[in-house]
């Protein structure tokens, strides 16, 4: 098969670099990177610890509104999907990059396989919500990583991929996989350890720090919630290291938000080093899907 696999958030290198490993040993994979995060932090690092293949198409979309970038990707991606003419495309999670890849391939007759399918919040001011239910509308394999979520997909009306079906019922799609993302922890976790310095570097003990990610929008547009979380980090007694996101940086920096120790604020850092940092990490306090 010839697939097409859209990538544009950190969590989305991860998986791919799982997937491609893989995939590539039996068929033939076109990686198109979106562009949503663009900062070299934020994605050459990825592609460069987890040897992953570089994309064949990168379109370069960048940050903007929610409305202005997925309709740049959607515009962007449907010109390379023409091109490529690809007999699936595979979307990962629930980023801007997930759902402008469903509306490419939908609309171009492409089926199109949904990996972690069927996750749900049910909060619908959530922006990932939105996009992981119309991913999983228009997908045509739901690939889900927990019973958890093949039950959402079930309790939704879609049918699982052993059930007998009828003309009138949706294609059975549903297929519980597993977690991609444990699938690269078991790939990197070992390389992770024997080549990440991050602890060394920030001169932490093993057992003797926390780690804190803040990143969701819910968090980091909102002042207010935005200076009790550092507050309350604030509260700890052994040092906090928070590898701040873009996002969060330009949040804090617009506030009067006063970042006290033992808070230590370090740059974004990549998929080795965070492995490292949570495995010897007391604790761990995060809004992030992919870390949890």
């Amino acid at each position: 098969m010839k697939l097409l696999t859209v990538v544009g958030a950190r969590p989305q290198f991860v998986k791919a670099a799982a997937f491609s490993r893989i995939v590539r040993q039996r068929h033939t994979e076109i990686l198109v990177h979106t562009g949503q995060h663009y900062d070299a932090s934020m994605s050459d690092v990825f592609f460069d610890e987890l040897s992953q293949p570089r994309p064949d198409h990168h379109l370069g979309v960048g940050s903007g509104s929610h409305g202005a970038q997925t309709a740049q990707i959607l515009e962007r991606l449907e010109a390379v999907m023409q091109r490529e003419a690809p007999d699936a495309v595979v979307i990962y999670g629930d980023t801007n990059s997930t759902l402008s890849g469903a509306l490419a391939a939908a609309k171009l007759g492409i089926p199109i396989a949904h990996v972690e399918a069927g996750l749900r919040s049910h909060v619908r001011d959530m922006p990932e919500e939105i996009n992981r239910l119309v991913a999983d509308r228009l997908s045509t394999y739901l690939f889900a990583p927990t019973q958890n979520a093949v039950d959402n997909l079930l309790r939704e009306g879609y049918v699982l991929a052993s059930a007998t079906t009828t003309s009138d019922q949706r294609p059975a799609t549903i297929h519980l996989t597993g977690d991609i993302m444990y699938d690269a922890l078991l790939q990197h976790a070992a390389i992770a350890a024997e080549k990440s310095h991050a602890l060394r570097d920030l001169a932490l003990t093993p057992g003797g720090y926390a780690l804190a990610t803040i990143h969701r929008a819910a968090n980091t547009d909102d002042p207010r919630r935005l200076g009790e979380i550092f507050d309350a980090l604030a509260l700890l007694r052994e040092p906090v290291i928070v590898p701040l996101h873009p996002r969060t940086r330009a949040a804090l920096m617009s506030t009067d938000i006063e970042v006290e120790p033992p808070v230590r604020i370090v740059g974004p850092v990549g998929y080795l080093d965070m492995l490292a940092l949570e495995r010897n990490a007391r604790m761990v306090l995060t809004d992030s899907g992919g870390v949890q």
